[in-house]
């Protein structure tokens, strides 16, 4: 499962290439999913079908009974209690992942195309010293869009902090670096005084990149 090889070993995932046809995906879903989606377009519908079946399925791998998994207020997903995790999809992938909030504080997981972004995306979400970075990656691995990378890794890290850090974040306020040898990024986020180690992996044209916000030692 290709989503596995980025995750923590507390947590677990479940991944689809594809989506169901239209009556099975609404037979993936509980009424109050399908509720919520009930204006929405057929892309749209079948992504969220196909995602919230990856989820109960990871929920399942982590022993737990399938149940609605509804979107809250900030448009992330809201998880059983004591569960932490986080969902993802690009074109032709969809991926989720789950712990118990005992090993993890938060989750999250980003999936990409393996494309490179725009020049202005990446002075957006880049500093001075990443993309300097970033050109010093290039130059070893040129065949790594280390940009869409350094995007889908900040999405990470900002998908894990979401319900422990008080604030909306924003690109710049995480630092992000990659390890071209050992598939691991660093992310610092200096005005929380918080420090994120990560995976990422490309394969088949996506990327993939995880992270987690431990557990606190007195949880």
């Amino acid at each position: 499962m290709l989503i596995e090889r980025v995750l923590p070993p507390a947590a677990v995932g479940e991944d689809a290439h594809g989506d169901p046809s239209p009556a099975a995906g609404r037979q993936a879903l509980f009424p109050a999913e399908e509720r919520e989606i009930a204006g929405a377009g057929d892309k749209r519908r079948r992504e969220f079908a196909t995602a919230r079946r990856c989820a109960r399925g990871a929920l399942t791998r982590l022993g737990l009974a399938p149940v609605p998994i509804p979107t809250g207020p900030t448009g992330a997903p809201v998880w059983p209690a004591g569960v932490t995790g986080s969902i993802t999809h690009c074109d032709g992938y969809r991926a989720a992942a789950v712990a118990r909030t005992a090993d993890l504080a938060g989750l999250g997981i980003d999936a990409e195309p393996h494309a490179p972004v725009s020049p202005a995306v990446r002075r957006g979400i880049t500093s001075p010293s990443e993309r300097a970075h970033l050109d010093r990656l290039h130059a070893v691995r040129p065949g790594i869009h280390w940009d869409r990378l350094l995007f889908s890794a900040k999405e990470s890290v900002y998908k894990a902090c979401w319900s422990s850090v008080p604030r909306a974040l924003h690109f710049e306020d995480a630092e992000v670096t990659f390890s071209p040898e050992t598939g691991t990024f660093t992310a610092h986020l200096a005005a929380e005084t918080l420090v994120l180690t990560g995976r990422w992996h490309v394969c088949d044209g996506i990327l993939l990149t995880a992270t987690a916000l431990p557990a606190s030692s007195d949880s």
